[in-house]
């Protein structure tokens, strides 16, 4: 028979343990979605043969890319705040932020001011990633993902590699995306010479006229160069 010491143990060990939480429950909470376009999303989805990845440029109070990778029914997120380069010699410092809904693969457009990230969105790239890991959840777990991304502006072998935390003075987990050397790295620019939108063709200032935010901050995230022309 089991002894009263080790059921007294069970019990206290089944009260302590917290709960995990819900997928998407930090994305919800921070949002209001009678306010923002943002899209609610589902408890996950299982994830189809071809994973979603998708980079979208966000001028929020800080112009910054969000780098994200469907795995396990959501899309696994980063801030990047310089952009992708597809220089091997640059380390582009990305910060994990909460899961997204798949479904945010598709959003362009903008969330009001003084909602959580309020701004303009814009889809600057989209595709499908292979991983290049044998094991994603444990190449995951020791912060060194290798994969490949088939995208309309990015493509070829890269690596999310994770930095000890409170890097740049950040808690929060702070990785670095490199690209790897093939023959989709270049020295170029990416940024500034293919600003737009991938969805519309649009550039941010664009994007905040049609949809009602703010122009001029959103402008502050387009090209000097290409605005002007715009």
């Amino acid at each position: 028979m089991t002894s009263s010491n080790t059921l007294k143990a069970n019990l206290m060990k089944t009260k302590t343990t917290k709960p995990k939480a819900a997928p998407l429950e930090k994305y919800q909470e921070k949002r209001n979605f009678d306010v923002t376009a943002e899209p609610k999303g589902a408890r996950g989805r299982k994830s189809s043969s071809e994973l979603l990845y998708v980079i979208q440029k966000h001028m929020a109070s800080q112009l910054h890319y969000d780098f994200r990778l469907e795995w396990r029914g959501v899309l696994l997120s980063w801030a990047v705040p310089k952009g992708p380069s597809p220089d091997p010699s640059v380390k582009r410092l990305a910060t994990a932020v909460e899961d997204h809904p798949v479904e945010y693969g598709g959003f362009e457009g903008v969330i009001p001011e003084g909602e959580y990230g309020g701004g303009t969105v814009m889809l600057w790239d989209r595709g499908t990633w292979t991983p290049e890991s044998p094991d994603v959840d444990e190449a995951l777990e020791k912060g060194d993902l290798k994969f490949t991304l088939e995208g309309k502006k990015l493509r070829g072998s890269w690596v999310l590699v994770r930095t000890k935390l409170g890097y740049g003075g950040s808690k929060k987990p702070q990785w670095l995306l490199i690209k790897h050397r093939d023959r989709y790295a270049s020295t170029g620019d990416i940024l500034v010479e293919k600003p737009r939108s991938v969805l519309t063709n649009r550039l941010l200032a664009a994007i905040a006229r049609d949809e009602g935010g703010d122009v001029a901050k959103a402008a502050k995230g387009d090209p000097a160069k290409v605005a002007a022309r715009a």
